[in-house]
């Protein structure tokens, strides 16, 4: 089991921004995590990547608890936030070197898995740039290798196309295809074609409760569209 979800509750103030969610993700899954603006993707993301703490219930990732292990599962979790952030006068391979540091991964083996997670992610015309000189869509790419440079077991993207012209969004989703077959994958997005053409299974969050978990391949034999789904389910 790669991510481990039980009776997760985020509470802001007096605002339930997750409200008791569980769910699994399995080793090798790509999963698509839905939902309208605020139903609780980003907050749930945050959680299990350790950047903030639950109210109540669980996050594992790979067997360690975000609480009381997170520093093994920063090890074995990559995440591209909404906003991805990115020294924008550093060089690319700078930034790669600089993120691969924090992990400590030295000498030539960070060489090494710089050129790897470029190859990847498809960055080789536009290594020795400035990341500030790069369009939208190789920052994208930047954000993923950035995510990627320490190897993780699983990775959480969060709207990794937003705002990406066609040709970019359909050169993303390829990478993250890519990555999904020997990663775990967890990403949010609002484009349902998008979910379409790389997911194994969807998961629907709407108020901070999930309304829907299932294959993908499940929906398509029921004779629902993805779209009308997530419309019936999120509009209350």
């Amino acid at each position: 089991m790669s991510i481990k979800i039980q009776n997760l509750t985020k509470i802001y103030g007096q605002q339930k921004a997750v409200d008791n969610i569980s769910f699994e993700v399995n080793q090798g899954e790509i999963v698509g995590f839905l939902g309208p603006n605020g139903a609780g993707k980003s907050t749930t993301m945050k959680i299990a990547t350790c950047y903030i703490p639950a109210t109540e219930g669980s996050v594992e990732v790979c067997g360690y608890d975000v609480q009381k292990s997170s520093k093994e599962v920063r090890r074995n979790i990559g995440y591209l936030p909404e906003h991805n952030p990115l020294y924008l006068d550093m060089y690319v391979k700078e930034f790669l070197s600089f993120v691969g540091g924090i992990y400590q991964i030295k000498g030539n083996q960070l060489t090494r898995r710089i050129e790897e997670v470029i190859e990847l992610v498809g960055l080789q015309i536009e290594q020795k740039k400035k990341i500030g000189q790069l369009s939208k869509g190789y920052r994208q790419r930047v954000g993923l290798a950035q995510a990627l440079i320490h190897d993780p077991k699983v990775l959480i993207l969060d709207e990794p196309t937003t705002g990406l012209d066609p040709n970019q969004l359909v050169e993303i989703r390829q990478v993250i295809k890519n990555i999904g077959k020997e990663k775990t994958v967890v990403f949010s997005t609002h484009i349902m074609q998008e979910v379409e053409a790389i997911c194994d299974r969807v998961v629907i969050i709407n108020k901070g409760k999930i309304v829907e978990d299932q294959a993908l391949s499940t929906l398509v034999q029921n004779g629902q569209s993805l779209e009308d789904t997530f419309r019936k389910l999120t509009i209350q």
